[in-house]
């Protein structure tokens, strides 16, 4: 009976060790995984993800190991690849720099202007090597003809075809922000008209200022997504809602093929304002993340943003992005994640 109960106490023990030891190798993170941060961009280029961010008037990018800890690559691996020069129509405000590789080479697009916000217009720049990290060159305006105001452009790479999307104005008047697509016949080059595929028109779209802005690309088997941001971008009720296109329902470029549906992730607790999105995947590849701003404190505008990221999931075809994290929430880190 003596030697039953020992081994009983034996077990028990080895599973309490157990148990402790494959709790102790479940490693998490906490948002926000940047202090301070708006409009957060990252990529993923094989095995390495690449932050880009701006400081108004030079682009940097960061080389991460671990997307968790933004802050961390702030400091200690990113480098200068741009400084605006003087007296140009692109020499000031930057915004929303995002990088992308296409056909081979890397690229970055950004919003620019000499000073003045009726002047900002988008831009894409060059590198120069393979390494992202190293000096990009100015190429020029991405425009189509009419060029109109235009921010937060972003490139679709859908069935072999190029398309630009940004958020602009329908006149040269600051009334309210619409959403454009253009086709592209190369990184650098619009070919066509723009086509209006959104206006904001709903209620939670229109919050404050009707704006619709931030557009960017999720796309799961033959569906494509447009994630972007509603209502005023420095207020509590900035959300996420999505335009979507699948094959069925039509050309890619007339507005009636694609379906609006929203909002689709809202202000909580303290995450007020998220919006501004970007997508990864873990570093495995078995899980998607929204990186995406928000504010911990009610109505701090845009010196309140800091950047967070979280896992969301499918249903079907659609994302299911949930509710924002807490600040200091624990979650696991993605699949595949090393320390």
């Amino acid at each position: 009976m003596k030697k039953l109960l020992g081994f009983i106490l034996a077990a028990i023990m080895l599973c309490s060790v157990s148990t402790v030891f494959a709790e102790a190798k479940v490693m998490t993170y906490t948002n926000p995984i940047a202090t301070q941060a708006a409009d957060p961009y990252l990529i993923q280029h094989g095995d390495t993800y690449y932050y880009i961010y701006t400081r108004t008037t030079y682009l940097k990018v960061a080389k991460v190991d671990d997307p968790t800890r933004l802050d961390y690559y702030d400091v200690t691996t990113a480098k200068t690849v741009y400084t605006a020069p003087e007296g140009t129509m692109w020499s000031n405000d930057y915004w929303a720099p995002e990088l992308h590789y296409i056909q081979g080479e890397w690229y970055i697009y950004v919003a620019a202007d000499d000073g003045l916000n009726d002047n900002h217009r988008m831009y894409v720049l060059k590198g120069t090597s393979q390494d992202p990290r190293d000096p990009f060159e100015m190429v020029g305006k991405v425009t189509d003809p009419s060029d109109k105001w235009a921010i937060d452009g972003t490139v679709m790479q859908y069935k072999d075809e190029l398309y630009f999307i940004w958020s602009g104005w329908p006149g040269y008047v600051n009334e309210r922000q619409n959403l454009y697509i253009a086709h592209m016949s190369d990184p650098c080059t619009i070919d066509s008209q723009r086509v209006m595929i959104s206006a904001p028109v709903n209620d939670w779209e229109c919050r404050v200022y009707p704006i619709n802005e931030g557009p960017q690309i999720l796309i799961k088997g033959d569906t494509a997504h447009i994630i972007y941001s509603a209502s005023a971008s420095w207020e509590d009720d900035y959300c996420l809602a999505a335009l979507t296109y699948r094959p069925e329902q039509g050309d890619i470029m007339d507005p009636k093929a694609w379906i609006k549906t929203g909002p689709l992730f809202s202000k909580a607790e303290q995450a007020y304002g998220p919006g501004h999105c970007s997508f990864i995947k873990s570093p495995d590849g078995t899980e998607d993340y929204i990186v995406y701003h928000a504010n911990r404190i009610s109505h701090t505008g845009w010196s309140g943003r800091s950047g967070r990221m979280q896992k969301f999931t499918w249903d079907g075809d659609m994302p299911v992005f949930g509710t924002p994290a807490m600040c200091g929430e624990k979650l696991p880190v993605p699949s595949g994640t090393t320390r």
